[in-house]
C-alpha cells in the first residue's frame, strides 16, 4: 500500500476535472445530444431522403464524440474545438436549425470554452488577497528597516 492518503471520490473528480476543459467538452457533448433528441425521423426515412437526412444525424453524433474526446484527450483540444464549432454551425442547416438553437448554442459555447482553456494556469488571486499580501510584505519591509536602523 502506498503511503499517500486515499482521496474521496469527490476530491478525485475535482482533480480530474481541473486538468481538462471539462465544461467545454460537456457543453459540446450536451449540444450534440440535444440536437439528436430533436430529430424525429426514423432511420428508414433518413436513408430514403439521402445525404441531407443522414447529415442530420451524423453532425450531432460527431459533436457528442468530439465533446467526449475533449474530456478524455485534452491535449488535442484545439483541433477538437475547431471541428466542434464547425459542426455546431453546420447543424443549423442539417438538424432543425441546430436543435431549435439550443444545441447550436450549447455546442458553440462549449467549443469556445474548450478552445480558450489553458492548461497549468495558476488560479486567479482575488484583489482582496493581493492587497492583503502587499500590506503584509510592506509591513515586513518597514519592520526590517526599523530593526536595522
Amino acid at each position: 500500500m502506498p503511503d499517500r492518503p486515499r482521496l474521496g471520490p469527490r476530491i478525485a473528480f475535482r482533480g480530474w476535472r481541473a486538468r481538462r476543459p471539462f465544461w467545454g467538452g460537456l457543453l459540446l457533448a450536451l449540444g450534440g445530444g440535444e440536437i439528436l433528441l430533436t430529430e424525429k425521423a426514423s432511420l428508414k426515412v433518413v436513408l430514403h431522403i439521402g445525404m441531407q437526412g443522414l447529415a442530420g444525424y451524423l453532425l450531432p453524433t460527431l459533436m457528442v464524440l468530439l465533446g467526449l474526446l475533449i474530456l478524455f484527450n485534452p491535449s488535442q483540444r484545439l483541433f477538437y474545438s475547431i471541428t466542434g464549432i464547425l459542426l455546431s454551425l453546420g447543424s443549423w442547416l442539417t438538424s432543425n436549425l441546430g436543435g431549435f438553437f439550443i444545441g447550436l448554442l450549447l455546442g458553440a459555447v462549449g467549443s469556445c470554452l474548450a478552445f480558450g482553456w489553458l492548461p497549468d494556469q495558476e488560479p486567479p488571486v482575488s484583489r482582496r488577497k493581493r492587497r492583503k499580501q502587499e500590506r503584509a510584505e510592506a509591513h515586513a519591509l518597514t519592520s526590517e528597516s526599523a530593526g536595522t536602523a
